[in-house]
């Protein structure tokens, strides 16, 4: 009996795995109030090819003041040498951070976080712009709020964008 040489068994129909590759986060000090200058030149330098420097993310939370957070796979020294070339960029703070540490500079926060009913409000865009108001109904899912003119004689309910009013005094228990 012959034996026929069969074919190797075929390769199961398994996608590869995605290439794995390490980001590192840096807090970079910078000057007050220059954080995002220092964003766009960071930026620049790579875009213009100043630099060889690889950075995958580039983040300004406006809450951390004085600080850029860049996400990159080089080493901490090449990132150094980065902020050598930077204007305003002060230094790299030892160490790196990790993604869960700086997770919730990345999720928004509503405009309406913090307004709640009775809380006194000042229009800061509109037709009743600098016109002072009472918080009557806050719908979170749209970020609006309904407000009627503090100092109306007749109580007419405005609905505005919650980004278009200023928290004047919060709700208390008078």
């Amino acid at each position: 009996m012959a034996m026929t040489p069969q074919a190797p068994p075929a390769a199961p129909l398994v996608p590869a795995a995605p290439e794995v590759f390490v980001n590192r986060i840096f807090a970079i000090k910078t000057t007050s109030k220059q954080e995002r200058t220092v964003a766009d030149n960071i930026l620049k330098s790579i875009d213009t090819k100043a630099t060889d420097v690889k950075v995958t993310a580039i983040i300004v939370p406006n809450e951390l003041k004085g600080y850029v957070l860049v996400e990159t796979p080089e080493k901490m020294n090449r990132i150094e040498q980065l902020v050598e070339l930077i204007p305003h960029a002060r230094k790299v703070i030892s160490g790196e951070t990790s993604l869960a540490e700086v997770g919730h500079f990345l999720i928004p926060k509503p405009v309406v976080a913090g307004i709640e009913e009775g809380t006194i409000v000042e229009l800061i865009a509109g037709p009743f712009k600098g016109e002072k108001a009472v918080v009557k109904r806050v719908d979170a899912a749209k970020e609006e709020i309904t407000v009627e003119l503090y100092e109306s004689v007749v109580p007419i309910p405005i609905t505005v964008r919650g980004d278009n009013v200023r928290v004047v005094e919060k709700f208390s228990d008078r």
